[in-house]
């Protein structure tokens, strides 16, 4: 019956979400990794977009949450806003358009092609970085900091460009 299809159907999403959150937090282990940066995604509601968008975040909260629980401990994870982080190119060059063949890919307003993927992630560790960064600092420092790097004082408009511009001010203070 149609139930018994859509039982079988969540055992089997259920089972590729702990495989998920396994192969993480063992890799995260293999490597020794301190924090493990996540995007705090709002998935409540009814989703719009194409099924392949809606497909992409089928069990993403229940995997953050595994993951959560398997690496409690030290600082198990961190969130960093979701806003833009895909839509920025990581290079600080502006917006990026999305390949409408190849939702996976970008093409930056250089012209450069990448994957919105690596582009998104360079950017949320790098939100990570800056947060820490900013929180570790005086007010005035961080003040002088982002008038020389303005895309620092906004954090949705902060790229992995903007973390290496301000390491670059850090290092001259």
């Amino acid at each position: 019956t149609h139930a018994e299809a859509l039982g079988e159907s969540e055992g089997v999403n259920q089972d590729i979400a702990v495989k998920t959150a396994n192969f993480i937090a063992e890799l995260a282990n293999e490597f020794k990794v301190d924090v493990i940066v996540m995007e705090p995604l709002d998935l409540a509601g009814r989703k719009r977009g194409s099924k392949r968008q809606r497909l992409h975040h089928w069990r993403a909260k229940s995997v953050q949450k595994m993951v959560e629980h398997k690496r409690t401990g030290a600082d198990p994870h961190s969130r960093v806003s979701a806003l833009e982080h895909v839509e920025l190119a990581f290079d600080g060059t502006g917006v990026v358009t999305r390949d409408t063949n190849n939702y996976s890919m970008c093409t930056f307003q250089t012209g450069k092609r990448y994957s919105c993927d690596l582009s998104a992630s360079y950017n949320i560790g790098a939100r990570y970085f800056l947060r820490e960064y900013e929180k570790s600092i005086s007010v005035t420092k961080w003040r002088r900091i982002s008038a020389k790097v303005p895309g620092c004082a906004k954090r949705v408009t902060r790229t992995l460009d903007t973390l290496i511009r301000v390491c670059a001010e850090l290092r001259s203070m």
